[in-house]
């Protein structure tokens, strides 16, 4: 863990990123105890600027204020991005997991399925899918795991295929361990770490996919996002640019943290770095 630990922090942009993203969660995990009105409460004249007496980030086009607004946004976005990550994440690994491992029939079955998710326009494919279960918080979620899943598929399936013939699985199955084991307990703690560094790419990924379907006015109408803030302020975002421009600096920053975290994660697991 140490060696790891050393890894990992020996780039000053993954401090950074781990830095700032664990500031914008602290930040969206108190929004209640910060500001327990809430982020749909009216509080002064629409459009004031940032500075403004009560309003160090001004307010939106309602009247709203812009800086509980940001923070009750990051709660939307980080809950939208890491339990789609997680579900995306789980559906990948069981399919790859099972092409890579048996081959063959079961293989070729699950690679066109993974192909045809592939082939349709993803975003396309996320617009029907919400407006068919209806905007909301589950929606969304459900929506970008089905379309981000079939990438770490890939990822699993390659991983699996050269492990499988490994000595450490070959002794497994000469000890009569069951597939199940063999899966889960042998190859798969093997083959986690490009599991890892994929996952906490998709996180930043589905923060951005969630952003757009706000934008458009897919999102949850009942809580307030980055992107529906700018969706809701684009026809004011020439006389008032902090409206659009704050969320999108927000999407931006913690965007590019996990990216930051992402990439120390891959230097610290990289098999080279290792050695």
């Amino acid at each position: 863990m140490k060696d790891f630990l050393v890894r990992f922090l020996a780039r000053p942009q993954t401090l950074i990123g781990l830095l700032v993203f664990a500031a914008i969660v602290v930040l969206a995990l108190g929004a209640p105890l910060l500001f327990p009105r809430g982020p749909f409460t009216i509080v002064g004249m629409p459009l004031l600027a940032p500075g403004s007496p009560g309003l160090p980030a001004g307010s939106d086009v309602l009247g709203r204020d812009m800086l509980v607004g940001l923070i009750y946004g990051a709660r939307v976005s980080l809950l939208v991005g890491i339990a789609s990550t997680c579900c995306s994440v789980g559906i990948g690994v069981l399919l790859g997991a099972v092409a890579g491992y048996y081959g063959g029939a079961v293989d070729d079955v699950l690679m066109r399925i993974t192909e045809f998710f592939q082939i349709i326009p993803a975003f396309v494919l996320l617009m029907v899918l919400v407006a068919f279960l209806q905007p909301s918080l589950f929606s969304t979620v459900v929506g970008i795991a089905l379309i981000t899943w079939p990438q770490v598929a890939r990822v699993v399936r390659g991983e699996f295929l050269a492990l499988r013939s490994r000595e450490f699985v070959q002794a497994a199955k000469l000890l009569g361990e069951s597939d199940l084991y063999i899966i889960f307990r042998q190859i798969l703690p093997n083959a986690l770490p490009p599991i890892v560094v994929v996952g906490s790419m998709m996180v930043g990924s589905a923060i951005l996919t969630e952003s757009a379907l706000s934008f458009l006015g897919l999102g949850d109408p009942n809580l307030r996002s980055w992107g529906s803030m700018i969706g809701a302020s684009r026809s004011a975002m020439w006389v008032a640019w902090w409206t659009t421009v704050l969320p999108g600096l927000a999407i931006m920053v913690t965007v590019l943290a996990l990216n930051f975290i992402g990439d120390g994660l891959n230097e610290a697991l990289s098999p080279r770095r290792r050695r």
